[in-house]
């Protein structure tokens, strides 16, 4: 019975995972309905877009210490419930200032969600063969939402209402808070810690302070001054934290984990992985709308392909990854997504799908290769640290998400305006210049896997002792 439970838990972090990274995207493709009938300022549509994506970012590290201090079901509950409510009040809301409130509250439950989420697998599974099955469920559950997020948002704006794109949160927000209390109790007393309130003020302050900039860099302008004043204020806040960090008897990130290779490592492939996937999802929706003249659920369609490849290859992945070592899969991985990334960039104006797909499923093996390093980067820190090792890596995966997004933009949109002929001509020369620069990032983080990855054990290996789990099945 504890094997099943223990399993069911499995159901209900699945089902959050999907959800808060489903909300990352889903608005997109609803934005000129919600417009129309909400009446938005220009302003108003920027923020509902973008509210979500910084309060989450800004709080993923307090999210992941609150995990660790209070307990990784208290905070998944807290931040499950908190979800739930702010989505049903988004799908009611009849102003953009609540419909902006209500996306900002989601963030703030994603940011207590998602790290937790990935910190109670380690605790759930002690044993590193139904771990490494675990992690890799849940990387492919992630990777389907990321490409099924712009088709639920189109489709449900088109043949239902937008504010369904989240409704369709409260139900299963119900189902995973049954499932929850059902599947997991709480770890005990002895294990939490005291919370670094410096440190998550100083942290939460950072990051919000530079994903604003990386949000609104290309509106405001990179050189104007609340965009300078944002990084600023982002290293100083950096700074502060590192100070504070390094003088704390229990600091919220012990910076001697930096030191471990692997965690490092762990954090820049996935960062990469990030940079590639969130950049080439958001300028090839367009090219497949503008070039190719696909529908906004037709575009998100377009990638359920890809990401279904991907979701089975995170779920095989484990497997691969112990026959072939760490450091091997992750740059094969890298290269993979390198390579069908410079094949996309030579598709032109009278290429067509077909052209697209067979590389979008090779990016697809890259990525999924990629994702059970996640249980790897995990691992390499003290269980009991998990919440923190998860808020760590999430931070990077939004972080260097935005900047695939940002500086992939810039550079595309230097090319099309130094660029001759007509505007879809300038475009694909832009977008194709900027798939080009994202293959080579992509392609640079192969060897630095392969060496700072060198001599980790697998995520399953043959034989491996089995931890205490700090959480228990009820």
């Amino acid at each position: 019975m504890a094997t099943n439970r223990r399993w069911l838990a499995l159901v209900a972090i699945a089902l959050a995972t999907f959800m808060t990274y489903l909300d990352n995207n889903v608005v997109n493709v609803a934005l000129p309905s919600i417009q129309r009938d909400l009446h938005l300022t220009i302003s108003g549509l920027e923020w509902i877009a973008s509210a979500y994506i910084l309060v989450f970012a800004g709080l993923l590290l307090v999210g992941g210490r609150l995990a660790d201090a209070v307990g990784k079901r208290v905070a998944f509950l807290g931040g499950l419930t908190l979800f739930t409510l702010a989505s049903l009040v988004a799908g009611l809301a009849g102003s953009q200032e609540v419909l902006i409130g209500a996306r900002a509250a989601q963030g703030v439950g994603a940011a207590l969600l998602t790290p937790t989420a990935l910190a109670l697998l380690p605790a759930l599974f002690p044993d590193p063969r139904e771990r490494a099955t675990a992690f890799g469920v849940w990387g492919g559950v992630g990777a389907l939402a990321l490409a099924v997020g712009p088709f639920t948002g189109g489709y449900l704006s088109q043949h239902a209402s937008w504010g369904w794109i989240f409704l369709i949160n409260v139900p299963i927000g119900v189902a995973t808070v049954v499932l929850t209390l059902a599947s997991i109790r709480a770890e005990e007393r002895g294990g939490r810690r005291r919370l670094d309130l410096p440190g998550v003020v100083s942290s939460a302050i950072a990051l919000f302070a530079v994903t604003y900039a990386l949000i609104e860099g290309e509106s405001k302008g990179w050189t104007s001054g609340i965009i300078l004043g944002s990084f600023a204020l982002a290293a100083v806040a950096a700074i502060v934290f590192v100070v504070i960090e390094t003088r704390s008897a229990e600091p919220m990130v012990d910076l001697s984990y930096f030191r471990t290779r692997v965690f490092t490592g762990g954090l820049l492939a996935m960062g990469i992985w990030a940079f590639g996937v969130f950049g080439i999802y958001f300028y090839t929706a367009i090219y497949l709308q503008n070039a190719l003249g696909f529908s906004p659920t037709g575009a998100g369609a377009a990638f359920v392909p890809m990401a279904l490849v991907m979701a089975v290859v995170a779920a095989v992945g484990p497997r691969i990854e112990a026959r072939f070592g760490v450091h091997r899969t992750t740059a094969i991985a890298l290269g993979l997504m390198a390579i069908s990334l410079a094949a996309i960039s030579r598709v032109g104006e009278g290429s067509g799908y077909s052209d697209l797909l067979p590389w979008f499923l090779v990016y697809g093996v890259g990525g999924g290769l990629l994702l059970p390093l996640v249980n790897v980067v995990i691992g390499a820190l003290p269980l009991q640290r998990a919440g923190m090792a998860s808020g760590m890596l999430n931070v990077s995966r939004e972080v260097f998400g935005l900047l695939g997004i940002t500086v992939l933009g810039a550079i595309l949109s230097n090319r099309e305006h130094a660029a001759t002929g007509a505007e879809l001509h300038r475009y694909l020369v832009g977008y194709q210049f900027s798939l080009v620069v994202a293959a080579i990032v992509i392609a640079v983080g192969a060897p630095l896997a392969w060496f700072t990855l060198r001599g980790t054990r697998s995520s399953e290996p043959a034989s491996a002792p089995v931890p205490e789990p700090v959480l228990e099945t009820v």
